[in-house]
């Protein structure tokens, strides 16, 4: 019998981050915005930052940053 619910999606890891009260407003207005949860807006900012800097997808064979690179 198939399973039902969601599909299993990528590993994650939690992680804690403080962040202050102007920024947690901006982000749960941009969240409410695009139908996103607050947790859903930051994955989707930081994935958006990544590939403007050209460090997302990242290069085959790569796992962790070079040393000395900031």
């Amino acid at each position: 019998m198939p399973k039902r619910g969601r599909p299993k999606g990528p590993d994650k890891e939690p992680i804690l981050l403080r962040l202050g009260s102007p920024l947690l407003d901006i982000l749960d207005r941009l969240a409410a915005a695009e139908f996103r949860s607050r947790q859903g807006q930051i994955e989707k900012l930081l994935h958006e930052a990544l590939v403007r800097r050209g460090a997302w997808p990242p290069k085959a064979g790569e796992t962790e940053p070079k040393e000395g690179s900031s």
